[in-house]
Order: C-alpha cells, then structure tokens, then sequence
C-alpha cells in the first residue's frame, strides 16, 4: 500500500512524493485524510531548519499533526470501525522516511486509539482540534489552576486560549496584538495594542508569541506571585532579569504538548457549542500546491490558519 505525501526533504524544500505505507495490524486503522493543517509553530521550525534538538528530528520527514479524515479499514483490535471520519494527531507509518509529525499524507495508517471520532458538521474546521487541545492543556494543568487575564498573540492559538478562556473562566482576558490586521476577531474578550496598556498587575499572563525575548517585559507586567505561562514553542535558550523577577516572586510554567484527556474536553465543547471554531480557517489550497501554501502560512500575515484539501487525492 502506498500514499502521497508531503515530504520536507531539507530545510525549505518539500515535495509531494509517493511513500510506502507500512502495513496495518490488528489494532490499527487505515484512513483515508480529507484536510490537513499546516502548524505556524513547530512546522515552521521543520520548515526554516530552526526546530531544536527534538526526539525524531532529521530530513526527510513527513509533517504535520491536524489531520482529518475517513476510515476505510479498521482492524478488529482497533476500536474502530469503517466509514467513521477521525482526527489523526500524526502518524509514522512511512518506512524510513521519518513522520515527524507524519499526518501530511492522503492515506495514513494508525492506532485505532489514537485517533478521535468528530462531528460530520465539523468538516475542514475539525483539523483545529490538536490547536484547542494546546489550548486547554495550557489553561488546564491541573484542576481549579487559575486562567489568564493577559493573552500575548492573537494567532489561531491565542484566539483559542482566550476563546476557552471565556468558556471556562468568569473574566474576560486581555489579548495583546501588535498586528492592526489580527486585532479584529474577538469573542467576549479584547484584543489591544501593548503600547496601549499600562497595566503591571496581571495575575497569570499566557504567552503564545513563541517570542523568547518578551519576557522581561512579561516579568514586568505581572502582579506580586504572578505567573507566566509559555504556551509558545521556542527555538533559542529563554533568558530573564532576576531581580524584578524576584521583587514580583515570580513564577513561570512551561505548556508541553496535549494529553488525550485535552482532546477529549475540547472535542466536548465543541460538540456542545460551548466553543467556536468559527472564523479561524482563512486559507486553503489543493495538496499540489503545497509549496505555495507552506510559504503563504509562514509568510502572509493575513493567514491565520492554512490548510491543504486532499479529498482529489483519496
């Protein structure tokens, strides 16, 4: 059985290449992709060449991890069943062709329990749901942890921070947005420029940039005990002053990947309608145009989110 693929062959170069898929076991499911999305954070490290060190690093590799699409087999050990349309968090089922993160492809081969049922209604819209998941993981480390009041960075994945952040919290967060092009969208919060904010008492501030060198600024905008949250992805070593850090008693929490129990909250909220996935998709283009969607996801500011349709491909 074979796929095609998108394979970065080396830092900003990629094709869409034909790839042996492993074959399926008992607990695995074959899906057939419709949509995947292209991550402005880690697929713009694969992309450029700047990822850090990372457990499967190395080219060529197959990325991406917001696919969503149709099993067309499912073994009888998987869980699963035939016809269901999931989302897939990935995959490595290319041989020696790295899947780092391995769900840019039009046929995949996975765990049964890796894979999430969706809502048909969801449509290209479900690929958001690895993003949420970020999201809820970032908010909700532990039961009762305190939400934010300052969100900096109004991408897709601050505009779900503070999306959950309303849904879960009694407050409306603050977003800040350098960009005049991202500052509309807002949902029961405000988005403002941080030149045009003087506050210096934020209790938890969740930074979303992946821009090392906010945080001192970060440090000096928190209130006594406050805390940042880095829910970004980094490339280079995080410096900060010590000692307005130390006047404030600062904390600081790292954001690591999802659970699957944040993919279950949020596919939960959104099936229930408490969270919108509205308005955060604003480009698309045919898997043959790969290359110009890569380049148009990391370079036009306009893209919020770029995704790929391989439903021509199925």
């Amino acid at each position: 059985m074979q796929t095609d693929a998108i394979v970065i062959e080396h830092p900003e170069r990629l094709a869409l290449t034909r790839l042996d898929l492993d074959p399926p076991g008992d607990e695995d499911v074959v899906v057939d992709v419709e949509w995947s999305g292209i991550s402005t954070g880690t697929e713009r490290l694969l992309w450029t060449g700047r990822m850090p060190p990372f457990p499967g690093m190395g080219y060529p590799l197959v990325p991406g991890y917001e696919s969503v699409g149709r099993v067309v087999s499912a073994g009888p050990a998987s869980g699963r069943h035939e016809g269901e349309r999931v989302f897939v968090p990935g995959a490595t089922c290319y041989g020696s062709v790295r899947g780092l993160f391995g769900g840019a492809a039009a046929r995949v081969v996975v765990p049964g329990a890796r894979v999430l049922p969706v809502a048909e209604s969801l449509e290209e819209r479900a690929v958001l749901l690895a993003l949420a998941a970020t999201a809820h993981h970032a908010l909700v480390p532990t039961e009762g942890a305190p939400l934010p009041d300052l969100i900096v960075g109004h991408g897709v994945l601050g505009r779900l921070v503070a999306r959950l952040t309303v849904v879960l919290g009694d407050a409306a967060p603050v977003v800040w947005e350098t960009n005049p092009a991202r500052a509309a969208g807002a949902l029961g919060y405000s988005v403002v420029d941080p030149a045009d904010d003087d506050r210096r008492d934020y209790r938890v501030i969740c930074d979303v940039s992946g821009d090392g060198g906010l945080l001192d600024t970060l440090i000096g905008r928190l209130a006594r005990g406050g805390e940042v949250i880095l829910a970004g992805f980094y490339e280079g070593s995080l410096a900060f002053d010590f000692v307005p850090a130390f006047l404030r008693e600062a904390r600081m929490r790292v954001a690591a990947q999802w659970a699957p129990k944040d993919l279950a909250a949020v596919s939960a909220l959104v099936e229930t309608g408490r969270l919108s996935l509205d308005g955060l998709i604003t480009h698309r283009e045919a898997v043959e145009r790969a290359d110009e969607a890569y380049r148009a996801a990391f370079g036009d500011p306009s893209c919020l989110k770029m995704i790929l349709d391989w439903r021509a491909r199925a």
